[in-house]
């Protein structure tokens, strides 16, 4: 069976949209998806050569039907949020009578309740996949692979971005750990990958990132790691080599990454983040109250006042994204009035406040499990569904109404634009104007689209309903320092994003489709 060939069909199912989908912003820059799919294109990489692959990212193209029915097996990856459309594929598959292989975070935590997949394929990829495909070509698959086995990531193939319609992507995505070192009570990604990091050696990264400047990739890389900065002495190996590589080839990439606050207490570490060309850090904040920190275990971010922690990263020209949540238990009345001044106070102006969804088999799952509280399973989209699968401490009408006027408040465009420009104020002149002399020439092509995207901005966003707060804010900017117009303007383009979703949850609009606009 080896030897013959075996066309195998991967998608990659579709994003509802969210908050940090960011869809309502990707017409501006003629893009379709924010993230590449990194999971599937990585067990494309593992795939031997006597199998033909064809790629579908249903959130970049339309499924042709006709090649489910062609193909010997169908590969499927999910995370929770993607059930909906999963589902709907599996059920295409199986009106065909074409296998399902399924993997990923949701199959993973979920398989017990996921009907018509003929073969789930669970855990790390690395080391379930070579049992299924062992199996598979002896003609005696079984139903399910499970190991919980810490896949060897240094042995990890490059993902085929050759799959990939990069140019439709706003950020191509690597990996260089897994794991995280904190025991939050409500995060999965300890569950599933556990508390030591696995780090990926610093030349096979390079060598990934290689790839992509061979496919003429010049953009935006976010590093998916549950935490970048997990084993502080591997991140700092990693980062003294990713420095040298941009240097040589004039800072083909800007960077972006998930880490934890704690990223504001080293300094070197700081210093050698923004060398590398990192400008944007996703950090879950979660929440003002040191009593709720100390009691989900978030204690990472009690090692100082938030706030100074916060400061301490934007000076350095760092962007955070900041993650909240409401609904942990025992939260006094007034924390969403203590979310919305700290989000403001902090000038953090891409703040994704979600209701708090119960994950599988989290601590978190297991405590409510028992407590008799969780009500159904995780829907996963916490950020634009006012549903909860649990039953809070707080009457659950006065948790949802609070979690509305969070976002009413903080994303109401003169507040939004507001805290744009504040923090613009933070960003330090001297490492914008160092960011231009270092990054690489711009060609003239890319100048052209760079214009288009102002344009449509201009366009667009003047004769919006907040036309005349987009206009002040970006004449307040030209006033401070015409040098953070880019800044300026991509804020404006993700604030674009930000009020059309707000509208989606307070007017229970469909969310389905994705944005035309």
């Amino acid at each position: 069976m080896s030897n013959i060939n075996k066309k195998i069909v991967m998608i990659y199912p579709k994003m509802p949209v969210t908050f940090w989908t960011l869809d309502f912003s990707l017409p501006f820059a003629n893009k379709k998806a924010f993230m590449s799919p990194l999971g599937l294109i990585t067990v494309a990489a593992m795939i031997p050569k006597n199998y033909t692959i064809e790629f579908f990212d249903l959130n970049v193209t339309k499924l042709d039907e006709n090649k489910i029915k062609e193909a010997d097996l169908v590969f499927l990856s999910a995370m929770i949020i993607q059930k909906e459309s999963f589902n709907e594929i599996v059920n295409i598959c199986h009106k065909h009578e074409t296998p399902v292989v399924a993997g990923g975070p949701y199959p993973t935590t979920s398989h017990d309740k996921i009907e018509n997949v003929d073969y789930f394929v669970l855990n790390e990829g690395e080391v379930t996949l070579p049992q299924f495909l062992a199996d598979y070509e002896k003609g005696s698959p079984k139903k399910i692979y499970w190991d919980e086995t810490k896949a060897d990531i240094t042995k990890s193939p490059t993902p085929r971005f050759d799959l990939l319609n990069i140019d439709k992507y706003v950020t191509m995505t690597l990996q260089s750990s897994r794991g995280c070192p904190f025991n939050c009570e409500f995060c999965d990604v300890i569950e599933m990958f556990g508390r030591i990091p696995r780090y990926k050696t610093p030349d096979q990264f390079i060598k990934e990132m290689e790839v992509l400047y061979n496919l003429n990739y010049r953009d935006v890389i976010f590093i998916v790691d549950d935490n970048f900065i997990g084993n502080l002495k591997k991140a700092k190996e990693l980062l003294h080599v990713i420095i040298n590589w941009q240097k040589q080839k004039d800072y083909p990439f800007v960077l972006s990454t998930n880490t934890t606050i704690n990223l504001a207490q080293d300094e070197e570490l700081l210093d050698l983040m923004v060398e590398a060309g990192f400008k944007i850090v996703f950090i879950g904040i979660e929440t003002p109250s040191e009593e709720i920190l100390t009691n989900i275990n978030k204690k990472q971010n009690l090692n100082e006042k938030i706030l100074t922690s916060i400061e301490k990263i934007q000076k350095r020209g760092l962007e955070i994204m900041g993650g909240f949540v409401v609904g942990f238990d025992n939260e006094p009345k007034n924390i969403f009035d203590l979310q919305i001044n700290l989000i403001e106070q902090s000038s953090i102006v891409a703040a994704t406040v979600s209701l708090l969804m119960v994950l599988p088999k989290t601590q978190l799952y297991y405590r409510l499990q028992k407590e008799g509280r969780l009500l159904k399973e995780a829907l996963g989209d916490n950020t634009t569904h006012t549903e909860i699968n649990y039953i809070p401490t707080m009457p659950k009408e006065e948790l949802i109404e609070g979690y509305k006027k969070i976002i009413l408040e903080i994303y109401n465009p003169k507040n939004y634009f507001k805290r744009s420009l504040d923090f613009i104020k933070k960003i330090p002149v001297e490492k914008v104007i160092e960011g231009k002399l270092k990054a690489r020439k711009v060609l003239g092509k890319e100048k052209l689209y760079k214009i288009k995207i102002v344009i449509k901005s201009l366009i667009k966003q003047s004769f919006s309903s907040y036309g005349k707060h987009y206009l002040y804010f970006l004449l307040k900017v030209l006033k401070y320092n015409s040098i953070f117009l880019p800044h300026a303007i991509m804020f404006a383009m993700r604030g674009h994003h930000f009020f059309k979703t707000t509208d989606l949850v307070i007017n229970k609009k469909e969310k389905k489709i994705k944005p035309k606009d």
